[in-house]
């Protein structure tokens, strides 16, 4: 049998490899990963010429071609042609047309594409991960300022989809307000491992040359590179860290999202959508729609998809470099981060600007007597009973007055002297008054004063922690953006230097 590669006659690329696999990876590249490119040149650069492995005319000559090139190229009017391989590769060659192929092709020393792409990944990760906790900050702060508006203003809170016991709006935002706090910190978690460069990797286990990681991770604005070379270019839990924070806050937050279009419909009523945020229907004059609550639910549940994508994409791929955590894979991701930033701020906007229906409010917990709980509390402690007991005379006086359609605090005390005679064969010491007192709304919140809980004392002093973790959460953001944009000015004047050292 005859050899095939002694009749290949075929030249790369193919024609259908070249549109179904080339051409969109640089366009990508070209859409999302230029300046990164430009970056990673440049430090690079830098730290051959700091470390003595190109000289002083050679870098001077590279920085000045890699100077022509940005001037010369709009990379946004590029069109693949399948001339060269990857937007790598035309970088190269337009070097080679500057400087000829010996001088042009030593920028690439002690580096592959390997560590390039990674560090590129990073850059792209990083930079979208800003956006993302901007905007998260935005909305917790909106959360913390709403709970501040609101934290004397009585809502329903339910369980299992029904009527529970009355607390604050305050209060139930306040517990929004821990969960976004936290799923900021899963962000910073995984900034951290993104932070890291995989720079100097080079294909797999370094090189011979003398280079510098910890001066290119510095120009680059990364905290430091990642130590392990092989984790530099197989490892993807930076990929997974990333989209699984993004997956887990915006699971989170279509719960809330959920009872925000519960809360506003006809018959509940406990929000108040302003007409900014509705829209009408264009047959049924009546309706107000909040449509906007409903684009956050979706938006919310497409990120979730898209992150979890991310997730699946990586599943079950070797630990290698490998095509699957690279270019389009990325760019599939940078969809989880587009819907994510739509969510935060709409949602932050939804947050500032609804109210609650207190009038409906107070009527849907009459008729639901859901301070029933206090009343079997207060027997515990005014009358001396056992919770038991309490509990069973409490159910009979919601079951009267359930029964009867009529309101907790007009209408229960007549059952409730009833009940308790018939549960302890005496009078309780309790009047109309107290008992009146004791089943509104008001006293209920106003007792619950433990840790975490409505009452004003709790609640204020929650609030307070809540703007301090956001102070906090914030400061710690501007140290990142600060560091990246010190090393950015520091990588501008090193490379300028650079041209004029010949």
């Amino acid at each position: 049998m005859s050899d095939p590669r002694l009749s290949d006659t075929s030249v790369f690329p193919d024609p259908t490899y070249k549109e179904t696999v080339l051409a969109p990876l640089f366009d990508g590249a070209k859409q999302h990963h230029v300046e990164g490119f430009r970056a990673i040149d440049r430090a690079h650069l830098v730290m051959l010429a700091e470390t003595g492995i190109l000289d002083a005319t050679q870098a001077a000559e590279i920085a000045r071609a890699l100077d022509s090139i940005d001037a010369e190229i709009d990379p946004s009017a590029l069109v693949y042609t399948g001339e060269v391989e990857d937007f790598f590769f035309l970088i190269e060659r337009e070097l080679k047309k500057r400087l000829g192929p010996d001088l042009a092709g030593r920028l690439h020393t002690a580096r592959s594409r390997n560590d390039i792409d990674h560090t590129l990944f990073k850059l792209g990760l990083r930079d979208r991960l800003n956006v993302l906790i901007e905007k998260a900050l935005a909305l917790h702060g909106a959360l913390i300022a709403a709970a501040e508006r609101e934290k004397s203003t009585l809502i329903v809170a339910y369980t299992h989809g029904q009527p529970a016991q009355p607390t604050t709006f305050g209060h139930y935002l306040a517990a929004i307000i821990e969960c976004v706090g936290r799923d900021i910190e899963r962000l910073f978690e995984a900034y951290r491992i993104v932070d890291l460069s995989p720079m100097g990797a080079a294909a797999i286990t370094t090189t011979g040359f003398p280079t510098n990681r910890a001066r290119v991770a510095e120009l680059l604005g990364f905290a430091a590179p990642l130590e392990n070379s092989y984790s530099c270019i197989a490892g993807v839990d930076y990929i997974t860290a990333t989209y699984s924070a993004i997956e887990l806050m915006f699971l989170h937050l279509g719960r809330p999202i959920q009872d925000f279009q519960v809360w506003t419909s006809f018959e509940v009523g406990q929000i108040y959508v302003p007409n900014s945020l509705v829209q009408i229907s264009s047959i049924m004059p009546q309706k107000r729609n909040p449509v906007p609550i409903e684009h956050l639910r979706h938006l919310a549940s497409q990120t979730v998809g898209r992150a979890h994508a991310m997730l699946t994409v990586m599943h079950n791929t070797p630990f290698t470099d490998m095509n699957d955590s690279e270019g389009e894979t990325q760019a599939l991701g940078y969809g989880a981060f587009a819907s994510a930033y739509r969510v935060l701020d709409l949602l932050a906007a939804l947050v500032g600007q609804i109210r609650i229906n207190t009038d409906r409010v107070r009527a849907n917990i009459s008729r639901s007597c859901i301070t029933i709980t206090e009343l079997a509390d207060s027997l515990v402690r005014r009358e001396g009973l056992s919770f038991r007991e309490g509990h069973e005379i409490a159910a009979a006086v919601a079951r009267a007055v359930v029964a009867m359609e009529g309101d907790l605090v007009n209408d229960g005390f007549g059952p409730f002297t009833e009940a308790f005679r018939s549960a302890t064969g005496r009078d309780s010491a309790l009047d109309r008054a107290a008992f009146a007192e004791i089943v509104s709304p008001d006293y209920f919140v106003a007792v619950r004063t433990r840790f975490g809980g409505p009452a004003p004392e709790p609640l204020s002093a929650a609030i307070d922690g809540y703007r301090q973790h956001a102070a906090g959460l914030a400061a710690r953001h501007d140290d990142l953006l600060r560091r990246q944009r010190d090393a950015a000015q520091m990588l501008k004047e090193r490379f300028d230097a650079l041209k004029g050292a010949a």
